[in-house]
């Protein structure tokens, strides 16, 4: 009785490659959530690059000023 019981308790074929399929998809998962994450922390660095890189107006008024042209 104690080997039917045995027998019972291990997974089946089936079973065992279920688990396998929803280990590579766990897997396949995990990767593409952490390939997003990797894509969205270059995108808030190249914004946050991007709004720290404001132009002065005034810059252009100077650069004017130094070659000669009249302002606007």
């Amino acid at each position: 009785m104690t080997s039917a019981a045995l027998h019972l308790a291990a997974p089946t074929l089936v079973e065992r490659r279920i688990l396998g399929v929803a280990h590579r998809l766990t897997a396949f998962v995990e990767h593409r959530i952490a390939a997003r994450a990797g894509r969205r922390e270059i995108a808030l660095d190249l914004l946050r690059e991007q709004q720290a890189r404001r132009h002065d107006p005034r810059a252009v008024e100077h650069l004017l000023a130094q070659m000669g042209v009249p302002g606007r």
